[in-house]
């Protein structure tokens, strides 16, 4: 009795792998045939989803080829006539064909006899191009995640991928690389998929991408996951500060953020007097960079030391082409500092009333003006406005 269900498990067992194995045959039939793709996939889903033929070569080689084949007809057809073809289905069709070679390719080169790797591999590869235009399409109809990043993101790859593909790797030209992965970077943020986003820029600037825009939109990125998961906050403090040293090295202080970002990190790391190091060679170089003086006067009121802070500030405004924030930011300062004093004076001599008549024109009435200058460049925000509020106040109250 024990013979005969050991024997009847076995052929149970056998039947169902034949069974398998012939929905693999079925469904190879029925590759190329772009109106029984379904059944195609039906067919082979089920194979790979039996243990008997889900680590089977062959299973991935067929379910590849009814994706591959069927991209390849609509492919032929929308070149007769576009409006046959459904697009976005077409190059999904590419996005699957490459997942299935993706994974057969191991698994061919872990069996007996591999036979089936190279001419997976060698399909990815002779479509390469094409998952650029894949990610173009994807990404023009708005179908930023995961199919425009994915196709973008597999070109991208597809040159350092001689692990998986062998001879068949193709040479990709490294700009259309480095477009590639600053595109997909573009589509998972549009996505809401911000690390990954980071991850593709992260790509695109070290694959030699040369707009300064990987790097800003990658800082950009880190500073989006600092704020929204306290979790990734030491990370993204670390990988803000390696882009910001990166894109400075590369465009030094044509693009301010770079230079502004990596100086946060070094005070926010008590490294100040290396921040006060930089700013000051910079200045050397460029005396009239009124953004410099801005950002040192910032490093010295995050070290106490005031009347630099104030020094640096009152230079910054003083230059041509001072920038919105640095008014800002030294209407903030000379305002505290103007109120500190205010607070200090006490009494009604001479000396008292020439030290508020000093604080009146030099702080308040100086601050009042620079905000007057921010006014004119840009307009006045909610930060601005509550700056020219205080000073209204005071200027109102303390000397009516």
């Amino acid at each position: 009795m024990k013979k005969f269900l050991i024997l009847a498990l076995c052929a149970a067992a056998a039947g169902s792998m034949f069974a398998q194995k012939a929905n693999v045959d079925a469904a190879k039939k029925l590759a190329g045939k772009v109106d029984k793709i379904g059944e195609a996939r039906t067919l082979i889903q089920a194979a790979l989803a039996d243990p008997e033929t889900m680590n089977d070569p062959n299973t991935y080689f067929v379910a590849g080829k009814i994706e591959y084949d069927a991209f390849d007809k609509n492919e032929a057809a929308r070149k007769i006539n576009p409006a046959d073809v459904n697009l976005l289905d077409m190059y999904r069709e590419l996005l699957n064909g490459y997942n299935y070679y993706a994974q057969g390719i191991p698994v061919d080169a872990a069996s007996a006899k591999p036979k089936l790797g190279k001419d997976m591999a060698k399909t990815i590869a002779s479509h390469a191009t094409q998952y650029f235009e894949g990610g173009a399409n994807f990404f023009n109809e708005k179908v930023y995640y995961p199919e425009a990043y994915q196709a973008f993101m597999i070109y991208g790859d597809l040159s350092d991928q001689t692990d998986l593909l062998g001879k068949a790797t193709p040479a990709l030209p490294r700009t259309d690389r480095a477009t590639a992965y600053f595109n997909a970077g573009l589509a998972a943020y549009s996505g809401n998929q911000v690390e990954k986003s980071a991850g593709a820029f992260r790509k695109a600037r070290n694959a030699g991408y040369t707009d300064p825009q990987a790097f800003i939109y990658e800082i950009a990125c880190w500073q989006n996951l600092a704020q929204n998961d306290s979790t990734k906050a030491d990370l993204a403090k670390q990988n803000i500060r390696d882009v910001a040293m990166d894109g400075y090295r590369q465009f030094g202080i044509e693009q301010p953020l770079f230079i502004n970002n990596l100086v946060n990190y070094m005070v926010s790391d008590n490294q100040t007097n290396e921040a006060l190091e930089l700013i000051s060679g910079e200045i050397a170089n460029h005396p009239d960079a009124a953004a410099l003086y801005g950002l040192r006067g910032f490093v010295y009121d995050r070290a106490d030391n005031e009347a630099a802070s104030e020094a640096d500030y009152r230079k910054a405004v003083s230059l041509p082409g001072v920038d919105y924030e640095t008014l800002k930011n030294a209407a903030k300062k000379i305002l505290r500092i103007g109120t500190e004093k205010w607070n200090t004076i006490e009494g009604n001599s001479a000396e008292a009333r020439a030290a508020r008549q000093d604080v009146k024109t030099n702080y308040f009435e100086t601050a009042k003006a620079i905000t007057e200058q921010a006014k004119a460049l840009n307009g006045v925000d909610s930060d601005l406005e509550y700056v020219i509020e205080n000073i209204d106040y005071a200027l109102e109250t303390y000397f009516n």
